[in-house]
């Protein structure tokens, strides 16, 4: 019986998937949701570049940011040019994470970026597994 559930999980490409699935998913609702809010939205995201001096077009880097999150999001889930989308999400969540630290020394306000940062930081070494379009 032991010897059977070791077994079972023992699958790392199983996982790989289905941490793809479920983070690609949320991702994608979340850079949705923003293009769905709209300019005051996008506007509000892209001025965290101010962080890095980059005060002009907050509303293109607030588009990129929510691109980032919706496409990267889908190629998460599909498991294609993965690791390009582990790259503009690892970067998304550290301007993410930067921003709020400036904001906020609170834990409680950076923790969940920079913890997704490093999950999508792992993935890009990682790969997206067996069962993905990528294949790699």
């Amino acid at each position: 019986m032991l010897n059977k559930l070791r077994t079972f999980f023992t699958k790392p490409n199983f996982g790989l998937l289905v941490i793809r699935v479920v983070i690609g998913a949320m991702f994608i609702q979340h850079g949705v949701t923003k293009f769905l809010a709209g300019k005051p939205t996008l506007e509000a995201l892209g001025k965290s570049m101010a962080i890095f001096g980059v005060g002009a077009y907050p509303i293109f880097w607030g588009f990129l940011a929510a691109l980032a999150e919706s496409l990267g999001g889908l190629l998460m889930v599909l498991g294609y040019h993965f690791r390009v989308a582990m790259f503009f999400l690892t970067c998304t969540m550290i301007v993410a994470t930067i921003s709020m630290y400036q904001s906020t020394h609170d834990i409680l306000h950076y923790g969940w970026s920079l913890e997704i940062g490093a999950v999508f930081l792992g993935l890009l070494f990682v790969g997206p597994g067996r069962f993905s379009i990528d294949k790699s």
